[in-house]
């Protein structure tokens, strides 16, 4: 057996574990909360209305590899995201469509209304006031609530608009992704991992989980902290935008801090300027001092966020089982050409930032604060390992990896 075959096998045994084992603890009700683990989902059965997200992969498969090949650059990047979000709506569609996720009472809308017309105000009660609120907002801290708020105050109210806004950031991830592995692994590089990042499984859940969101915005960051400027203004404007994005990516959800290693590693692989690196920093800084002032003080949010996790359902799940079938969710989310790109030869230069996200995903699982639900947590960390899909250069691995995506929406009912 070849090394691939080895970890593809290796794949498919753990996904197939994890089940087999998740169904025995949800038989015996030691996994209660958890009908479908080591997703948190419901099984159902798929019908007409995914053809014609199957329809597009029937096309994309053979010809997305071939457009973003011999495109210019720029333009293959935008075919990109365009196939991202093609690929990623149909898929909703098929199922409860973009905007039902964002109608669940305990989800980050239901919030809004504790807002009201003082987001100052709110901010600075929100420590104090975090158990009356819905679960979503009680687990992070307060940016993507004030996201939302704002994209309702400029008059973009409701579900359907907030989906949008999370689908077209979470898809758009794809090109941010594909420009930075361009800026560190070179332009064939990044040609070739277009595909695995715009057909991934990964879509059937950017639409539609807030986490999407967090995806493109922290991809966004390390893209414009690697990619470069020929004159000291656009230098700092650069790093300024990225240290925007990149502080802002605590304050949308404490898991991930650990996500921070990524465009640490990759502006060390192509030694960003130091005066990116410090317009960076300045950017995250003012972030921190903004929320400071606002009366969020960091520290005091991840220790009640922390008792208000010891206190659901959700902490006492077994650590033992979700260190393996979290990793498993990961796998799943990702696909099997993940596992085969991490075997292939090659350039190591291709996976060093899909190995550091997938660093991060193991401290995150170590750590335990992670047990279920991952298939949302992990999107920001799952598309950038997604990206080692292109270092199989096998159109057959492609083809399974749109097909796990299908057979994930058709069969799995998922809250978000």
């Amino acid at each position: 057996m070849t090394t691939r075959r080895r970890a593809l096998a290796a794949w498919a045994a753990l996904v197939a574990g994890a089940f087999a084992v998740g169904g025995l603890l949800h038989a015996r009700g030691v996994l209660r909360i958890d009908h479908l683990p080591p997703l948190h989902a419901l099984a159902r059965l798929p019908t007409a209305a995914l053809l014609p997200a199957a329809a597009f992969a029937v096309v994309a498969v053979p010809v997305l590899p071939r457009l973003i090949a011999h495109l210019p650059m720029r333009a293959a990047l935008a075919a990109a995201f365009a196939a991202s979000l093609a690929w990623t709506v149909l898929l909703a569609v098929s199922g409860e469509g973009l905007a039902w996720p964002f109608t669940h009472p305990q989800e980050y809308l239901a919030g809004l209304g504790a807002v009201g017309d003082d987001p100052l105000g709110w901010l600075a009660r929100f420590t104090r006031d975090l158990p009356a609120y819905p679960t979503h907002v009680r687990g992070h801290p307060p940016l993507p609530v004030l996201v939302l708020w704002t994209l309702s105050a400029a008059g973009l109210p409701g579900p359907f608009r907030a989906a949008v806004l999370v689908v077209v950031t979470g898809c758009s991830a794809t090109a941010a992704i594909g420009l930075a592995v361009w800026r560190v692994a070179g332009e064939e590089a990044a040609r070739r991992a277009l595909p695995y990042l715009a057909l991934s499984p990964a879509a059937v859940w950017i639409a539609t989980t807030m986490d999407a969101f967090f995806a493109g915005v922290g991809a966004w960051g390390t893209a414009l902290l690697v990619f470069g400027a020929r004159s000291r203004a656009g230098r700092v404007a650069l790093g300024l935008g990225a240290g925007l994005a990149l502080g802002a990516l605590p304050y949308l959800s404490y898991g991930l801090v650990p996500y921070l290693l990524v465009p640490l590693v990759a502006a060390i692989a192509v030694g960003v300027p130091r005066t990116t690196v410090a317009a960076c920093l300045a950017g995250m800084a003012a972030v921190s001092a903004l929320f400071a002032a606002g009366g969020f003080w960091w520290p005091a949010g991840v220790l009640a966020t922390h008792a208000e996790w010891a206190a659901d359902p959700g902490a006492a799940r077994p650590y033992l089982y979700f260190l393996v079938a979290n990793l498993a969710v990961l796998a799943l989310v990702t696909g099997p050409a993940t596992a085969a790109g991490l075997v292939a030869p090659g350039r190591s230069r291709d996976a060093i930032l899909p190995l550091t996200a997938l660093a991060a995903v193991l401290a995150l699982d170590v750590s335990g604060v992670t047990r279920g639900e991952v298939e949302r947590i992990w999107l920001p960390y799952a598309l950038w390992v997604a990206a080692l899909g292109g270092r199989t250069r096998d159109s057959r691995l492609l083809a399974a990896q749109a097909a796990v995506a299908l057979l994930l929406q058709g069969f799995v009912r998922s809250p978000w």
